[in-house]
């Protein structure tokens, strides 16, 4: 599985303005009722980390147990309605006042038949599943994480600059199926919302993955104004500054187009040409295996021609759309594959050399970042990767990687030894 705002609520919040420790800065006001500066993430001691360690012995067992004591999402990624309903209600009713962050993964053709294939049968099976995750939560509090790669892979779909995405199966209709996806997210989107405590996210993508204008576009279609935002880096390795520089420009890019000049996605600016006005127009591709910022002195990496850029069109509009980021497993960034070794070297599907990043956290120090989440479950792997060798092995690890979400003790090992900030063994 490849890698994911606004005003609401605000008098709620108004006695919570806090010092943060996440990037630095003040905190804006509390974004919702449920993601508050105070809120506490749930530990689950069901969870799947957990369940690992049981059938694990030394090293790997520690390494699990530590890596279940702290909070990551729980994923609902099939069954039948009635399971499904089950299921979450026992989740939600466990973590009492805690907050729980759920990943709802069942959209149909999911994952493009790659890697995490599988997801309801159609619509109306969507439908029914979603209509019984949403009656799970009832009236408890809950962060739900609505279908990772729903909007970064589509079927049959056609981007703003008219370019046909490679998802294009043959057993889904290419005259129904872009529509069909955008009806179920925003569906799922309304079904969650009728629920007075959880708070919902749709499919942001991640800094290397779309441009910000293209995700912005994606978003609105799904409902992201009816939602509480969107989520970014699910799955995947990239700088939290990175992907809050990101979130910044597909929340700005969101407000330009609905209120400033309609559908002109043209003039969004994004990571893929960083002109502005900083920079005289001077734009060039970022890369993502540094620390973007508006004062990097390397091009590749500095953003001030973006940020200004954006200033330019807003004029005073500012950006509303929230978002949050999975910290997961980017404390060391993207991995840099040696160059010319591979024909695809499949940078996201279990990288060597990465650590943990920033821990759960409401803290953010970005007035349009809610929160820092692990929503993938550190320890589990992305896949069996061959980087485009025809397998069976993982040529840059000389070893099997363990199927998706299977645990690969290897990878935990190494995401807590490189954990950045550094990961503190408890006592256990």
């Amino acid at each position: 599985m490849a890698a994911r705002p606004r005003s609401r609520r605000i008098l709620a919040a108004l006695a919570a303005c806090v010092l943060v420790v996440g990037l630095g800065g003040t905190s804006a006001w509390a974004a919702n009722d449920v993601l508050h500066p105070g809120a506490r993430f749930y530990v689950d001691p069901a969870s799947s980390t957990a369940q690992a360690a049981r059938s694990l012995h030394g090293q790997a067992k520690r390494d699990a147990r530590l890596l279940a004591s702290i909070p990551s999402a729980t994923w609902f990624t099939g069954g039948t309605p009635s399971q499904v309903r089950k299921d979450v209600r026992s989740l939600v009713t466990r973590a009492g006042r805690q907050v729980p962050v759920l990943v709802a993964y069942d959209v149909p053709f999911r994952d493009c038949a790659l890697y995490s294939a599988g997801g309801a049968a159609d619509v109306a099976a969507y439908k029914a599943w979603i209509d019984a995750f949403a009656a799970g939560i009832g009236s408890r509090k809950a962060v739900v994480v609505l279908e990772p790669d729903g909007l970064g892979v589509i079927p049959w779909y056609t981007t703003l600059d008219g370019v046909a995405e490679s998802c294009r199966p043959a057993s889904l209709d290419p005259a129904t199926a872009v529509a069909q996806r955008f009806e179920v997210l925003n569906y799922a989107v309304d079904a969650l919302k009728a629920q007075p405590n959880a708070v919902v996210y749709l499919d942001g993508t991640g800094p290397s993955w779309l441009p910000a204008s293209e995700s912005a576009d994606r978003l609105i279609k799904a409902g992201v104004q009816r939602a509480d935002g969107f989520f970014l880096n699910v799955s995947n390795y990239e700088y939290t500054q990175n992907d809050v520089q990101y979130g910044t420009w597909i929340s700005s890019c969101i407000a330009y187009v609905t209120q400033v000049s309609p559908g002109d996605f043209a003039s969004c600016g994004h990571q893929y040409w960083s002109g502005g006005p900083a920079n005289d127009w001077t734009g060039v591709s970022l890369r993502n295996t540094g620390v973007w910022s508006d004062t990097a002195t390397d091009p590749t990496l500095n953003t001030a021609g973006i940020s200004s850029r954006y200033d330019l069109v807003l004029g005073g509009v500012r950006p509303t759309t929230h978002f949050v980021v999975d910290t997961s497993r980017n404390g060391q960034g993207a991995w840099t594959a040696p160059a010319g070794k591979y024909t695809d070297a499949e940078t996201w599907c279990n990288p060597p050399g990465r650590g943990l990043g920033v821990r759960p956290t409401t803290r953010t120090g970005s007035e349009l970042a809610d929160a820092f989440l692990w929503i993938k479950v550190p320890g589990e792997s992305d896949g069996e990767c061959f980087r485009g060798t025809g397998g069976p092995i993982d040529p840059e690890r000389g070893s099997a990687d363990p199927a998706a979400g299977h645990w690969f003790a290897a990878q935990a090992r190494e995401l807590i030894s490189l954990a950045s900030p550094v990961l503190h063994r408890r006592r256990q």
